[in-house]
C-alpha cells in the first residue's frame, strides 16, 4: 500500500493504479478532485484524511477581521493547479458576505505571480491576505512574508511555519495528528479492510500560532479573543 500527502500526488496515484491501496493525508476536496465517490464511502482504492473543510475560510477571514476590524477585502492566494482553489473559494464566499469583507481570488503559479499579485492588491487600502495549505506558497513563503511586511497587510496561513519564519497568524490543522490517525488506517488496510470502505475523514486537532512581535511591527493589538485561543504565541 501508500501512504501520500496532498492532492497532486494523489492525483498522480489515482491516475497510476486502481488496485493498491492508498491512504492520503491532507487532501482539500478529495470528492471534487475525482478521488472517491463520497466521504463515507469511498467506494474505490483511495481513502484518507482531509486537511479542510470548505468553513475554514470563513474562520481565516474572520481572524483577519477580528485583528484588523477596517478589514474590506481579503486576498485568497494560492496555486489551483495544486489545490481546488474553487472549493476553497466558493466556500468562503457566504462568510465574507456576512463579514462585510470582499473575498478577491489569488491564482498563482510561482513567485513572479504571487509579487505581482500582492503588489496589485495592496494598491487598495483595508486589505489582508489568506493562504490556504499549498505547496507554492509554503515554498515561497519568505517572500510572502515579506510582501505582508512591506505592504503592512495582515495576513492569515494555513501552517505554524509561516508565522514561525515571521507571518503574523495561523490556523489549521495539526499535521503530525492527521499522521498518527492516518497510521491507524494504514494498519486496518493491512489486517484486511479496504480503502472503499474506510470513510474519509476530517481533522480533530487545530492549531492557532500568532506572532505578537509582527502583529507589532504592523501596529496591529492582537484581541483577547484571538490570544485565548492560540496553541502557540511567538514573541
Amino acid at each position: 500500500m501508500i501512504l501520500a500527502q496532498g492532492t497532486p500526488i494523489s492525483a498522480a496515484l489515482k491516475q497510476e493504479t486502481r488496485n493498491i491501496p492508498v491512504v492520503f493525508v491532507g487532501n482539500v476536496d478529495p470528492v471534487g478532485s475525482g478521488f472517491v465517490a463520497s466521504l463515507a464511502r469511498p467506494g474505490g482504492n483511495l481513502t484518507g484524511f482531509m486537511s479542510l473543510e470548505g468553513s475554514i475560510t470563513g474562520k481565516w477571514m474572520g481572524m483577519l477581521k477580528e485583528i484588523a476590524p477596517n478589514l474590506v477585502r481579503a486576498a485568497l492566494v494560492s496555486n489551483p493547479k495544486t489545490i481546488p482553489f474553487h472549493y476553497v473559494f466558493t466556500a468562503g464566499e457566504a462568510a465574507a458576505a456576512s463579514l462585510g469583507v470582499e473575498l478577491v481570488p489569488g491564482r498563482v503559479e510561482n513567485a513572479a505571480d504571487i509579487e505581482r499579485f500582492v503588489e496589485s492588491f495592496a494598491r487598495a487600502p483595508n486589505g489582508g491576505l489568506i493562504l490556504p495549505p499549498d505547496t507554492t506558497t509554503v515554498v515561497n513563503r519568505e517572500l510572502i512574508i515579506a510582501l505582508a511586511a512591506r505592504y503592512r497587510l495582515p495576513a492569515v496561513y494555513a501552517f505554524r511555519v509561516h508565522v514561525a519564519a515571521g507571518g503574523l497568524m495561523s490556523y489549521g490543522a495539526d499535521f503530525a495528528d492527521l499522521f498518527w490517525l492516518a497510521a491507524s488506517y494504514v494498519d486496518r488496510i493491512l489486517r484486511g479492510d479496504k480503502p472503499a470502505d474506510l470513510p474519509v475523514q476530517l481533522p480533530v486537532k487545530y492549531q492557532t500560532v500568532l506572532n505578537l512581535k509582527t502583529a507589532k511591527a504592523l501596529g496591529l493589538t492582537v484581541p483577547q479573543t484571538l490570544l485565548v485561543q492560540a496553541t502557540q504565541v511567538i514573541e
